[in-house]
């Protein structure tokens, strides 16, 4: 099963009422792949980035994720949604960190990394703290165990919540814009954290406007616009040679 993409999408459609949102997003994620997607504001990445994880569901098409549906049953050509519990449990598979932080505030760091594998999995809350510290200190937070979200810089909190993501063991990782809401000399710790997941293996999907991470850490790059995928290719094509006048006018902009 080792050759099954991580992330496979076909077809994929989602619309708000009358607005398409996506307009069949079908693009291929392999195992220990960082696919980061790029492109305006509106253009639909963060939306196909939660039907991916099922947190928004889609109108059309197939997502899969290491070769099972998510969210839904296949029973001939029709899909039928599963039960919320069991969304849930595959949910658990992919951590996903948002542009928010979206920490307990009335939690610990340690404690916001140990409440899912302990709630959700049913790991001994002992062994969830010992892992909880490993992922801290992983994320040079080990010094900051018992300090509260309030006590922490945004940068530190983010690294809490990959943390929180990790702890899950998660086979994909999925972050949405993670350093956007950063002051700017916050944003590379952030970065460092997600480059050595990269190195380490960790598939990711990595919605982001820090060119200088989706160059150095991605295996490719997307350029979405409009609901549809514009150029793909490895970073050096779409940066350096890009195809299209729309990814040329996009990249003019933020290189």
């Amino acid at each position: 099963m080792t050759d099954v993409p991580m992330l496979k999408a076909e077809a994929v459609c989602k619309r708000f009422g009358r607005l398409e949102v996506l307009q069949g997003i079908t693009l291929e994620v392999r195992r220990g792949e960082v696919m980061c997607l790029l492109g305006p504001s509106g253009s639909g990445k963060s939306t196909f980035l939660r039907c991916i994880n099922h947190l928004e569901k889609i109108d059309a098409g197939r997502l899969r994720v290491d070769g099972e549906l998510v969210g839904y049953r296949e029973e001939g050509d029709k899909l039928y949604e599963l039960r919320e519990a069991d969304v849930i449990r595959k949910r658990a598979e992919i951590g996903m960190v948002f542009q928010r932080f979206n920490l307990f505030p009335h939690m610990t760091a340690l404690e916001n990394v140990v409440e899912a594998p302990v709630l959700v999995k049913r790991v001994p809350r002992a062994r969830a703290a010992e892992r909880g510290r490993e992922l801290l200190d992983r994320v040079g937070l080990g010094d900051r165990t018992e300090s509260y979200p309030a006590q922490l810089s945004g940068g530190q909190q983010q690294r809490v919540a990959i943390a929180r993501a990790l702890a899950m063991d998660p086979k994909l990782m999925l972050f949405d814009e993670p350093t956007s809401a950063l002051d700017p000399e916050l944003v590379g710790d952030v970065l460092d954290v997600m480059r050595r997941l990269a190195e380490a293996g960790m598939t990711m999907v990595v919605v982001t406007h820090e060119i200088g991470f989706a160059r150095g850490a991605a295996d490719s790059v997307v350029f979405m616009d409009a609901g549809v995928v514009v150029e793909s290719g490895p970073p050096s094509e779409v940066f350096d040679n890009p195809r299209h006048e729309r990814t040329r006018a996009f990249l003019s902009k933020v290189l």
